[in-house]
């Protein structure tokens, strides 16, 4: 048997040393085209490499948290738990889609990126001063496609198999189809270490304080109420390009709130440091008081370069009433945005068209030859608009008066089979009134919905509201437990095997799933697999036009609105770099300013 398993081991390494002999190592990947920084970088263009390391940055969140598992489907997570892992790979976030070595030193890979190896840095080592081996990278891949969300099994379904020829040296090899992300997104995994998760169960939630490689460790926490990270001083990559100038503050602290208004007010008190607002009202009427009069909270609107992807009330073809695209066209006619947007939202959004809204793949002129040589196989299987006209949600002059916009959604619903009697919308077949519930978690957003709800009530349309918990509400989503909800599909500057959890039909009946809709098309899976293995830019941007006027003629969600800038408040006792990364906030770059050189702005 020691025998057999030396031939083994040869055989691996010779496959290995087959395999690199045809590739040179890398200090990073780009996704498409060149690397911005070189291999001798010393530190992003983002950060500030001499900021000093101390002080407290306190955040907030919603609701309550018991887990600190964030890899199952199972339990309320504690915020800022990724804090405590490294991954093989650091994204920069300055360009579109490239990474930089971190747990791994180096990476190597063929032109047409049917494998990747990655070479691990021999200083790199768990929180508990173990080291970090590929066989940690095996055992993580391995457990989150068993028994992690089912979103890992959808996102790393390209995997064929994993080896390791040496403690330092993982190599990944993937399956037939041409994806050229799945080398990145092996690289985004965080690593976890064996000997801890061995011992301890994968699959149930916990407070147990997990063993990490990253930066963080959990401090001390109160469950459900608070949570305490501080920094490591035996962090073993605090010196990397890719970590100088991130991660310094001492301690990161977030407290929970069962109210949003309280914990508004709490800010305003202090208590917090910092909120990235996304309401409206409370951003143009709430954020007064002598501490923005004197400058002690700062008050900011950035802009950043993301697609800010599709927020919307999303329909639950699951159920029966919302299976014909006619019926979602329909309703889609009671939510007057323009109305909305100036009485209720001062006017601050921008009304969604697009799942890519914000970027140059939102569709929004018609298909040129290259979209048609995508859709024109799939003609058979798409809406004949996604040909011959640029989708455009429903629109009003902002009067308040859509009669003309609710006839015409009435005419839809009658061609779909309902009928309007006794002032309801009943199936004209079975007598079966149209009601449907719209659940909720966010009070606040009431507001929102009521105005639509009243257009729909003169639809004959019968709606409810039902505001629950945050466990409940994650529980109900999981299990698709709804008729519709409020939700967003986040988009990134390079769309790719996540669409596969948002849309494709293999996910539709998966519990846990980014598939809320519940599409179940052909089309669809086709466009998202052609998405996945674009070879350049130019095809991706294609494949993602394609995509999305298909998703939005099937009128699979009620589209919402958006804004293009971070809207933060700030207690004005926090140093930034002079740059900002272009597809991201950058609040980890941030430190924390000595208490008199703070006050003495003042």
């Amino acid at each position: 048997m020691r025998l057999l398993g030396a031939v083994i081991i040869n055989v691996c390494l010779f496959a290995s040393s087959s395999l690199l002999a045809d590739s040179h190592p890398s200090h990073g990947i780009a996704m498409h085209g060149d690397l911005k920084y070189p291999a001798d970088f010393s530190h992003y263009d983002y950060v500030n490499p001499q900021a000093p390391k101390g002080g407290t940055l306190k955040q907030w969140d919603m609701g309550t948290f018991d887990s600190f598992n964030s890899f199952i489907i199972k339990g309320n997570v504690a915020a800022g738990t990724n804090l405590m892992y490294d991954s093989l790979m650091d994204q920069a976030a300055d360009e579109p889609f490239s990474q930089y070595g971190l747990l791994a030193e180096s990476v190597i890979m063929p032109e047409d990126r049917r494998w990747v190896t990655f070479k691990l840095r021999e200083a790199a080592r768990f929180s508990d001063g173990e080291p970090v081996t590929a066989e940690d990278v095996i055992f993580t891949f391995d457990i989150l496609r068993s028994k992690g969300s089912p979103f890992y099994g959808a996102y790393y379904a390209g995997i064929d198999r994993i080896e390791a020829p040496n403690p330092q040296t993982v190599t990944f090899h993937f399956k037939g189809e041409n994806n050229r992300e799945l080398p990145l997104i092996v690289g985004q995994a965080s690593i976890l270490p064996k000997h801890y998760w061995q011992d301890h169960a994968f699959d149930s939630p916990s407070l147990d304080i997990p063993v990490g490689s990253g930066p963080y460790r959990i401090d001390s926490f109160e469950a459900g109420r608070s949570i305490s990270y501080s920094l490591r001083d035996d962090y073993w990559g605090a010196d990397l390009p890719v970590r100088r100038g991130h991660n310094n503050f001492r301690q990161m602290r977030f407290d929970y709130y069962r109210d949003a208004t309280v914990a508004l007010e709490a800010f305003k008190a202090g208590e917090y440091d910092f909120r990235l607002e996304t309401s409206s009202k409370e951003w143009a009427t709430a954020y007064t008081g002598p501490a923005f009069d004197d400058g002690r909270i700062l008050k900011q609107e950035l802009s950043n370069g993301n697609p800010t992807g599709m927020q919307a009330f999303i329909f639950n073809t699951r159920r029966d009433k919302f299976a014909d695209p006619r019926v979602r066209e329909a309703l889609g006619y009671a939510f007057d945005f323009e109305w909305t947007n100036r009485n209720i939202f001062y006017n601050a959004y921008t009304r969604t068209h697009s799942f890519f809204s914000n970027s140059e793949m939102a569709a929004t002129e018609l298909p040129g030859p290259e979209e048609l040589a995508l859709l024109e196989p799939l003609r058979d299987q798409v809406p004949p608009e996604v040909f011959s006209k640029v989708y455009r949600a429903p629109s009003t002059d902002g009067s308040g008066n859509i009669r003309g916009e609710l006839r015409q959604g009435m005419r839809l619903l009658q061609s779909a089979g309902w009928e309007f009697k006794d002032n309801k919308l009943v199936n004209s077949k079975t007598g079966e009134p149209f009601r449907f519930e719209i659940l909720l978690v966010q009070k606040e957003f009431e507001r929102v919905i009521a105005p639509m709800i009243r257009n729909l009530e003169r639809m004959g349309v019968e709606v409810d509201i039902r505001i629950i918990d945050v466990s409940q509400y994650i529980n109900r989503l999981r299990s698709f437990d709804f008729d519709m909800v409020v939700g967003s599909f986040p988009q990134s500057s390079s769309p790719g095997n996540e669409q596969r959890d948002f849309w494709h039909s293999e996910l539709a009946d998966m519990p846990g799933t980014r598939n809320l809709v519940g599409i179940k098309n052909p089309a669809v899976d086709s466009l998202v697999d052609t998405l996945i293995a674009a070879p350049d830019r130019a095809s991706l941007v294609t494949a993602a036009r394609a995509l999305d006027r298909v998703l939005q003629w099937n009128h699979y969600v009620i589209p919402q609105f958006h804004i293009a800038t971070y809207r933060i408040a700030y207690w004005d006792r926090f140093g930034m770099p002079k740059v900002r990364p272009a597809y991201s906030l950058g609040t980890d770059t941030w430190w924390a300013l000595p208490t008199d050189t703070a006050a003495s702005a003042h």
